[in-house]
């Protein structure tokens, strides 16, 4: 193991490592995993696509000003816009 592993900022011990080497060979239960839900919730009947957009950042201190004002994510402000502009 290389030094200073971690997730989510919690440090990975040996003893973590052998539990998820136990856990695998004996066994994962595919239909249970699928069914807690793993991942964001999605937005609709249809996948979501994912783009990126390059702002500077005069141009996101903007964005996350107006986010703020207006009590919405980042994410939640640039859709509202868009859907607004498109319109």
């Amino acid at each position: 193991m290389l030094k200073n592993e971690s997730i989510n900022g919690v440090p990975v011990t040996e003893e973590d490592i052998s539990a998820w080497v136990a856990e695998a060979e004996a066994g994962i239960d595919v239909p249970a995993l699928k069914k807690r839900g793993r991942g964001r919730p999605g937005r609709g009947a249809a996948a979501s696509q994912t783009i990126a957009v390059r702002l500077t950042a005069e141009e996101l201190a903007r964005v996350d000003e107006q986010a703020q004002r207006n009590h919405s994510s980042r994410s939640d402000f640039i859709r509202s816009a868009l859907l607004q502009y498109s319109a």
